[in-house]
């Protein structure tokens, strides 16, 4: 995600996502676990971290978690750990962080792309389409907070014999028929960015699993080739989560289901204040039903005149993004994926993101949404 535009600044009241209140709202919390880790020395792979992935473990409700240096090495070690070989294919989505289909590549695979369903996430239909003999996996990715019909893609890979890495990088907290984000296929990452809805102060990320052969594997990968007893098992590499990193997530984890639920708040007052302009499509609102839980990591829509609305927007001191600089990962000449996907492709001449995070006020919104309906008013 670029830095451009999201900071709080004097121009800009409404910053996409506010960072440095991310560390104001708890600063003595944060001070004390910063002292109390620091004077122990307490930097690299200790309590803190075992005691992070326990807590995940348990919220989740996968049966092995561990922390990694960012989902990106999360993802590549997943895939590294189920075993994939060299000019292996495995279909992703076409919108979805660059992370996602290069994890693929640096793990020796070839990303293949396809196109997005009305909810912008991967279209199950074109996942059937896509698969041939090179076929051994599939990648989703659980976009915006919401989690893909995985009911229909492990179908799929069931019949096809395929592994499913889930790309949950956006998606913690988030439920399907009542399970968790991650917890579907073979193995997932999860990223705690400082914008993710649980969020630290610099890189770290997850890998979860419910098997423990995959485990095994991945532990090595994360720690030099080092299992759980310290010995050498094989070649290895060095992500492990920061200790002080692993401490202020589990700070944190105390108050998460109370930031999901103001994200969706928020989500609800967006729809219910923009859902009558025939210019956007919105995201669908929050559910209590068993089916869908949304944790709206972002509140990406689809607007006509889009730039226009960015502009404008940012003249009134609310600032937007446009996910993945404006593109689909296919769309980048510069890495030879030669597809042509209409319904992305179409997506991307529309999507923005309007600001989403708990340090919103319902003032905030109203002002994002009155500037919304004038910008449409005012240019009809």
């Amino acid at each position: 995600m670029s830095e451009v535009n999201l900071f709080m600044t004097k121009q800009h009241k409404i910053p996409f996502f506010n960072y440095p209140q991310v560390y104001l709202e708890n600063r003595e919390d944060f001070l004390k676990i910063f002292d109390e880790i620091s004077s122990r020395g307490a930097f690299i792979l200790q309590r803190e971290v075992d005691e992070f992935e326990r807590n995940l473990t348990k919220f989740t409700g996968a049966k092995f978690s561990i922390g990694v240096g960012n989902a990106t090495d999360g993802l590549e070690i997943a895939w590294m750990g189920i075993g994939l070989n060299q000019g292996d294919e495995v279909i992703c989505s076409a919108h979805t962080m660059i992370a996602t289909a290069s994890a693929i590549k640096a793990a020796g695979g070839t990303p293949i792309p396809v196109d997005i369903n009305d909810s912008g996430l991967i279209d199950c239909e074109a996942i059937d389409n896509a698969i041939n003999s090179r076929t051994v996996g599939i990648m989703p990715t659980q976009l915006n907070g919401r989690i893909c019909e995985m009911d229909k893609i492990m179908e799929i890979a069931k019949k096809n014999k395929l592994f499913v890495i889930e790309d949950a990088a956006q998606a913690l907290g988030a439920t399907y028929n009542g399970k968790h984000a991650g917890t579907f296929g073979d193995a997932a990452a999860i990223s705690f960015y400082p914008a993710k809805t649980l969020g630290c102060f610099g890189d770290a990320g997850a890998v979860i699993t419910n098997n423990e052969n995959y485990f095994d594997r991945m532990y090595q990968l994360h720690d030099h080739g080092r299992n759980i007893n310290g010995e050498i098992k094989s070649w290895g590499r060095n992500s492990r989560m920061d200790n002080l990193q692993a401490a202020f997530l589990t700070f944190k984890l105390n108050k998460f289901k109370d930031d999901l639920k103001r994200r969706r708040e928020i989500a609800s007052i967006y729809h219910q204040k923009l859902s009558d302009l025939a210019e956007l499509k919105l995201p669908r609102p929050p559910s209590n039903s068993l089916d869908y839980f949304d944790t709206f990591q972002n509140y990406e829509i689809e607007a006509e005149r889009r730039d226009e609305l960015k502009e404008y927007l940012f003249s009134k001191g609310i600032s937007t993004l446009v996910q993945w600089s404006g593109k689909a990962i296919h769309q980048w000449d510069s890495l030879g994926l030669n597809f042509k996907l209409p319904r992305v492709e179409k997506f991307f001449e529309d999507c923005i993101m309007i600001p989403m995070n708990p340090f919103l006020s319902n003032d905030d919104i109203e002002k994002i949404c009155d500037n919304i309906k004038s910008f449409y008013k005012n240019k009809s």
